[in-house]
């Protein structure tokens, strides 16, 4: 690589001998100094906006096939790529978020929302500008502003539809959309469901990137590549109609290459050694793409190692926050760490970026203080007798047999042995871009066996998992030799594996050979859960379905746990108005 005769490498702002070994937080300080040497006039800065032909058709407008010099301040305002999350408490608390074609200058956004078409509440949203600033290979600077606009809308009435629209006044608005509200903490409300996955990206090459570097579209040879999976992925989240969905990290690829790598952006090859390619105008594509979805069903984000974004503090998750809505309440300085009852199903969101041994740029950067708050979430949720299921979700895996990646010790050590104290019901990983389920495991052994159609009870049997990172990325592959097996091609006694993994901390791998791997199928696919909260005297149950990018389902296993007889129902509040709170962050 090129190296300058200060020692850096040229275009980076990152010392040639420690670009491999920084830290994301101390990248992050080598470019600010890098580019407060280099400043960039405002007339450089090129205005981010939507992009891509999906955005096109979501929005019946051909700014999305524009490129980004073509949103000037003469263009109109357009509102895209619309995504919902929940806040801390989903039944009275919606996030609704969004994306500007351009720089709204002076100009306002509003959100109409009410309890139908007619609306008839409105509230002013909050506009956050996001510039990035990326090095190129050649000593210039990649300039970007986005602009993104999030409206909080909290004292909802639980387990209610709810339509919304964003408006510009005197110009464009989105068309109404329909969003609900969750369930109550409690059982109350009745059955529900939700989907998972992760590691998606985008099937879309923003305009002015080139083909396979940015996108999807990049397949292994028994792929199809007439098939846009990400896209089909999203299609089927959105037939399924889900209460809520989780995507357990790596979710739009801006950063392609996912090793916690400095920028150095380079449209013309691949980066030098150590450095990584950037391009934020991915994430436009990328919010276009599961609008079919996430306008009316709040998505909820983990984050993974693609996700670590140097150019924005703290530890590259500065980005998110202008981009997503992500609930309060987690550990100080770990965005991406929350949780949230929804009826009788506890979810915590966690990072396991803080705790991994494969990739190690974000290792220990919350000083301990987000495993602590696991045990407190954990410890709280199992004594509380309105919560039956409590199901974890992040990126790396704790127990996975791919080739590619395996299981992550650092994972294990961290949280498994939490997971086992309060009785986890059901912890759901990406990372590894294909399905597979464990038997029940308790202190790092399967209980019993669980095949295709078992009754599982946590309780006594222990946690299940899951890795579903199969959202729309190019798959990846078992062990040699080790076969799929799933409905309609069961292999008998396959959940015995000699020659799979783990990561250590010294960033090696140890063998190990298991017996908990029950169900692989190496394609694209979700996880479907449907909760039956049941009645007091008989059983609570979360259903988990394995269900392919076309929707036929592969497998399927039932998580139960027993209802007192003696456990009341809470008193349902009255329903409020919604009242607005922008900039609840």
């Amino acid at each position: 690589m090129p190296v300058s005769p200060r020692g850096e490498v040229v275009g980076s702002g990152v010392p040639a001998d420690m670009a491999e070994d920084m830290t994301i937080a101390e990248q992050h300080e080598w470019l600010r100094t890098f580019l407060r040497r280099r400043p960039v006039s405002r007339r450089s800065i090129l205005l981010g906006g939507l992009a891509g032909a999906g955005a096109a058709s979501l929005l019946g407008t051909p700014f999305g096939r524009a490129a980004y010099a073509g949103a000037t301040t003469d263009s109109p305002l357009l509102v895209g790529g619309r995504h919902a999350a929940f806040g801390a408490d989903p039944s009275r608390q919606l996030r609704l978020a969004a994306q500007l074609s351009r720089n709204p200058g002076r100009g306002r956004v509003l959100v109409d929302i009410g309890p139908g078409r007619g609306l008839g509440h409105t509230a002013e949203a909050e506009i956050r500008p996001l510039l990035s600033q990326v090095p190129q290979v050649d000593g210039s600077i990649y300039t970007v502003e986005q602009y993104y606009v999030h409206a909080a809308f909290d004292n909802l009435a639980p387990g209610h539809e709810y339509y919304y629209r964003f408006r510009i006044p005197g110009g464009s608005a989105t068309p109404v959309q329909a969003i609900r509200t969750g369930h109550r903490k409690g059982r109350e409300g009745g059955s529900f469901r939700f989907t998972m996955m992760g590691d998606q990206g985008s099937n879309t090459t923003p305009p002015g990137l080139p083909p396979g570097r940015f996108d999807d579209n990049y397949y292994q040879a028994d792929n199809d590549p007439t098939v846009v999976h990400a896209s089909a992925i999203t299609a089927t989240i959105a037939r399924q109609d889900p209460v809520f969905h989780l995507l357990a990290g790596d979710i739009c690829y801006a950063d392609p290459s996912g090793a916690g790598l400095p920028p150095r952006r380079n449209l013309a090859g691949s980066p030098p050694a150590g450095f990584d390619n950037y391009d934020p105008t991915v994430w436009d594509v990328y919010l276009a793409g599961i609008e079919a979805s996430a306008a009316r069903t709040p998505w909820m984000f983990a984050t993974g190692n693609h996700d670590m974004e140097a150019l924005y503090s703290p530890h590259g998750y500065g980005g998110h926050h202008a981009r997503l809505d992500l609930p309060d309440g987690g550990p100080k300085g770990c965005p991406s760490v929350y949780s949230f009852v929804h009826g009788n199903v506890a979810v915590l969101s966690l990072d396991a970026n803080d705790v991994s041994f494969e990739i190690r740029t974000n290792t220990g950067y919350s000083g301990g203080a987000q495993t602590s708050w696991v045990e407190r979430t954990l410890k709280a949720h199992r004594a509380d007798p309105d919560i039956d299921f409590i199901v974890c979700f992040f990126h790396h895996c704790a127990y996975s047999t791919t080739a590619q990646h395996a299981s992550d010790g650092g994972v294990r050590g961290a949280w498994a042995g939490l997971f086992d104290r309060y009785q986890v019901d059901l912890v759901l990983q990406g990372h590894n871009h294909l399905y597979e389920r464990t038997d029940p495991i308790r202190e790092n052994t399967p209980t019993r066996q669980a095949p295709d159609g078992s009754v599982i009870e946590p309780a006594k049997d222990g946690t299940t998992y899951i890795v579903a990172g199969s959202g729309g990325r190019p798959r990846y592959q078992f062990q040699g030799g080790e076969p799929e097996s799933y409905r309609g091609k069961i292999v008998p006694g396959s959940n015995a594996v000699p020659n799979s993994y783990v990561w250590q901390s010294d960033g090696t791998k140890l063998t190990e050979s298991i017996n908990w791997s029950r169900t692989r199928f190496d394609n694209y696919a979700i996880v479907v859960a449907d909760s039956d909260p049941g009645q007091p005297g008989g059983y609570s149950t979360l259903t988990l379905r394995g269900v392919d990018e076309h929707g036929t389902e592969f497998d399927r296993v039932t998580l139960r746990r027993a209802v007192a007889r003696g456990h009341t129902v809470p008193t349902k509040n009255p329903p409020d108005h919604p009242g607005s709170a922008p900039g609840h962050r």
